[in-house]
């Protein structure tokens, strides 16, 4: 790449993105369910929150560094799993050595593009993330393969309804690349020829397959085999999760919790962490933003376990905004995704960059001199955002008074 490859903002990233990838591709990334009401939900809520900066006694040094789930991070900002078949030659692995240079974990997806084995060996502090696919024999499997390659936690990922079809059209997306997939999308491809170069490069076209859902002795099943199987799985219980936290002596994250009983419930099973998320607006439409949620499940379970947020995250003014009420840290998805798909491993150190600076430029306004230190009273939070989600009886809203921490019962 060029050397004015640089972006200065993520919103720059996603224009690049979309200039270099098919547009097959970059549709996936977008992605979204439905009406798109929860994909815009979860930007346009931290909109909502504003700060209310200090002009003397400021901090001149900031200390970004927080500690979740054992891991020391040096700002708070982890990788959430994404599968990325055919952003980038080197998919996963590209996006472990961004985040292991920028000092982060990484969090690695079932369907991921590349196998547990090697972005393990690019960032010791990676999560793999587990969909509740296949037998408890095979789900095991995956966690024990996950736990040799040494793998410092399990993400269960369990916000899923399989919502179908979007407003402005769903992607063609093929089960694999032969001479007839190749015909279809020649156009898209021909339109992007920095991309075709980039895999041609590589030796190599993209592999749609998903290596990481390979049980012991067997070939790495095709993208949408490995999906089917996770639809004709039963859906999990408390009583499974239970037996998952019985098996297994390692760091568990429950990932798309966005009600406050499922939170008291996953802190009842054993879950060492919560990640409030909304599946990026890929799950059920019309459910509010998860920073919205944040508060009232920090208010009832946070003191237990780390609680993390998941969506929407464009800028470190908006980790701030997630810190302050109460997330231990924030996981990005599209954000790092455009950063690979316009520079590749310097792209997504690019976005790390991009949001360690915004965080500190917050902090600095702020007047703290630790993103530890963040608490509510650092932020304006409207009456609009709802204060209870999941408790019988309670309508959702309260007085939201800026500044006073909502109350969960």
């Amino acid at each position: 790449m060029a050397n004015n490859a640089w972006f200065e903002t993520v919103a720059e990233a996603q224009r690049r993105a979309q200039k270099t990838l098919p547009k097959s591709v970059y549709m996936a990334l977008v992605a979204g369910s439905e009406r798109g009401k929860t994909l815009e939900d979860n930007i346009d809520a931290y909109s909502e929150i504003g700060f209310a900066p200090h002009v003397a006694n400021l901090a001149h040094a900031r200390d970004l560094s927080v500690t979740v789930l054992g891991q020391e991070l040096a700002l708070p900002v982890m990788i959430s799993p994404t599968g990325v078949q055919a952003v980038h030659p080197d998919g996963e692995v590209a996006i472990a050595r961004a985040a292991a240079a920028r000092g982060t974990a990484m969090g690695l997806s079932s369907f991921a593009s590349k196998p547990v084995e090697e972005v393990v060996a690019a960032n010791p502090a990676t999560f793999f993330q587990l969909y509740w696919s296949g037998t408890r024999d095979q789900i095991m499997a995956r966690v024990e393969r996950a736990k040799r390659a040494g793998a410092v936690g399990i993400i269960v990922t369990l916000d899923w309804s399989f919502s179908n079809g979007r407003d402005w059209g769903s992607p063609s997306i093929p089960s694999a690349i032969d001479f007839k997939t190749m015909v279809k999308f020649a156009p898209e491809v021909a339109r992007r020829p920095a991309w075709a170069l980039r895999w041609a490069r590589s030796g190599a076209l993209p592999d749609l397959t998903a290596p990481n859902m390979a049980l012991p002795g067997e070939p790495a099943p095709g993208f949408f085999d490995a999906y089917y199987e996770w639809m004709q799985t039963p859906l999990p219980t408390w009583d499974d999760l239970r037996w998952l936290r019985s098996q297994y002596d390692g760091k568990l994250m429950l990932k798309g919790v966005m009600r406050v009983d499922d939170a008291r419930n996953a802190v009842d099973v054993g879950f060492d962490a919560l990640s409030v998320s909304n599946h990026g607006g890929n799950n059920l439409d019309g459910t509010p933003a998860s920073i919205r949620a944040l508060p009232a499940v920090v208010d009832a379970v946070g003191s237990q376990v780390d609680v993390l947020l998941d969506g929407g995250i464009r800028r470190g003014s908006d980790v701030v905004k997630a810190v302050a009420l109460g997330a231990k840290a924030v996981m990005i998805g599209r954000a790092y995704l455009w950063g690979l798909a316009a520079n590749g491993q310097a792209g997504v150190e690019n976005v790390l960059d991009i949001l360690r600076s915004g965080i500190d430029s917050g902090l600095l306004g702020i007047g703290k001199s630790s993103v530890r230190d963040l608490t509510m009273d650092d932020v304006l939070v409207p009456d609009s955002f709802p204060r209870v989600l999941g408790v019988p009886g309670r309508a959702g809203t309260g007085s939201g008074v800026p500044g006073h921490k909502p109350v969960a019962v």
